[in-house]
């Protein structure tokens, strides 16, 4: 990447303060740790650092172009060009030094509260069964062939979308599946990418408070941005919030929900459970007609689904296809099932927050389990309102809670415990501590009962603890096996 600087700010409105656009730049950096000779450096304002306190540092590690919001003062030799949005201006010319990758791929855009990951697994099955090659940005990291990187922020910053996007292409990617936060939205890093298609789940008040969404009205309007830069958007017609979605889109629309007048519905929904498998089926009509099995549970499962086909229905996915791939998608630490016996179900989830442990507990109670046993504990250095909340949702739908330790990070998880207690206690709800993860894990085994349904909630993906700052590796997949060999079931 050798570009003239004026070549890379062509789609950006900007201001020479000093030097020359002429400027060789072989590379784009935010980080001012990362600059090195003939990158070009970007501050970023952000909720807890300015970038443009580091402007000499980058500039000591050689960089000789500086991308400012605000007059500063400058050091001579240095070219400065100032914009107004420092952040728009580093989506636009990331774009640019990677020659416009999102121009080569069929990009496909999923925002809403709940669902995103999991239908995005379900489109990469099904498209992957289809024969197409894709890759995956979101909550659990960039997959690309056999690739997973982990990221920090469900939808990365601009110049890595870029960066993942022009690896995509590099490895013969043709569509590219991501997850669209609305901090993304808020903070333009998908700002000047044309989605050809784009989804919405759903929408409920979460994601609201500092340094996040002021009030429920802004995450709305910044869920909505996305439908002002795409081509067709698919909406859950069934949501509260789709009428909104849609009166400002303005792209084609598609629907889908349980609604009879959407163009995909649903109806005849079937709950199954087997050893090793919890999930559903159901009937499809409009656009697409037939019977479909799902393997993730719940109502919410066939709204995911059916995202999944509508999307792949238009990029001209076969119905047997698209029939295969939602039966064999699977996405890590969402309601993932392990086969451990007969006589009792072990699902771990990601739910980690009281919404998200309500909305999986409801749908579990309706396979009518023996019991409903709920591991769960609460991160360190966050609001304790979660843990108040999270005991409280607990106690009143899991015949048994088993509080033990999740992320503790600087906190004692003895304190975080009694913290949960404090919601647990305003129900009825039985209750064993556990502090220990491990030991907490494998009491549940070992006292399961025919019929029972665990739920190992608030790690899903995750493969480590954070302790005391440090992440210890943790991944409940390996511990669940260590247990097993430990008490001599194979």
């Amino acid at each position: 990447m050798n570009l003239k600087l004026e070549k890379i700010l062509e789609n950006v409105k900007y201001e020479v303060l000093s030097g020359s656009l002429d400027e060789e730049i072989t590379d784009l950096v935010y980080d001012s740790r990362k600059a090195v000779e003939g990158t070009a450096f970007i501050c970023i304002t952000g909720a807890v650092t300015d970038g443009h306190q580091y402007i000499e540092s980058a500039v000591k590690k050689g960089t000789k172009v500086i991308i400012v919001e605000r007059e500063v003062e400058k050091i001579e030799g240095v070219t400065y060009i100032r914009v107004e949005d420092s952040r728009l201006a580093l989506a636009f010319m990331s774009q640019a030094i990677f020659d416009y990758p999102a121009k080569k791929l069929v990009v496909i855009g999923l925002t809403g509260t709940k669902g995103k990951t999991t239908t995005t697994f379900m489109i990469k099955s099904i498209l992957e069964r289809s024969g197409k090659k894709v890759g995956v940005i979101g909550t659990i990291g960039v997959f690309m062939e056999d690739t997973h990187i982990q990221t920090h922020n469900t939808t990365p910053e601009s110049y890595d979308i870029q960066y993942y996007f022009n690896e995509m292409v590099n490895r013969g990617c043709e569509i590219v599946v991501m997850e669209v936060s609305s901090q993304a939205l808020k903070l333009n890093r998908t700002a000047g990418i044309e989605f050809d298609y784009a989804i919405y789940t759903n929408l409920s008040p979460d994601h609201i408070g500092e340094n996040e969404h002021k009030d429920m009205e802004e995450y709305c309007y910044c869920k909505s941005l996305l439908f002002k830069q795409c081509k067709h958007g698919i909406f859950n017609i069934d949501d509260e919030h789709a009428d909104y979605m849609m009166k400002n889109a303005v792209c084609d629309k598609i629907t889908y929900g349980f609604d009879k007048n959407a163009d995909l519905s649903a109806k005849n929904v079937k709950y199954l459970t087997q050893p090793g498998f919890i999930g559903i089926e159901f009937d499809a009509n409009g656009m697409i007609n037939g019977n479909v099995r799902v393997n993730t549970p719940g109502k919410f499962s066939a709204y995911n689904a059916m995202a999944a086909m509508c999307v792949t229905h238009l990029n001209g996915c076969s119905f047997e296809n698209i029939k295969d791939g939602l039966n064999e998608a699977a996405v890590r630490g969402r309601v993932e099932p392990v086969n451990i016996s007969d006589r009792f179900s072990l699902l771990i989830d990601y739910a980690h927050n009281a919404m998200s442990l309500e909305s999986l507990l409801t749908t579990i109670k309706d396979y009518d389990p023996g019991r409903i046993v709920c591991l769960f504990g609460c991160g360190g250095n966050r609001s304790k309102y979660r843990r108040y909340e999270m005991g409280e949702i607990s106690g009143k739908y899991a015949d048994l809670s088993v509080i033990t330790a999740d992320n503790s990070r600087f906190e004692n998880v003895l304190d975080i415990i009694e913290d949960i207690k404090t919601g647990i206690h305003k129900t009825d709800g039985k209750y064993v501590v556990i502090p220990d993860r491990k030991e907490a894990i494998r009491y549940c085994i070992e006292n399961a009962q025919d019929g029972d349904i665990i739920l190992l909630c608030g790690k899903g993906h995750e493969d480590y603890q954070e302790i005391n700052g440090e992440r210890r590796p943790f991944d409940e997949r390996v511990i669940i096996k260590e247990i097993l060999d430990e008490i001599g079931i194979v």
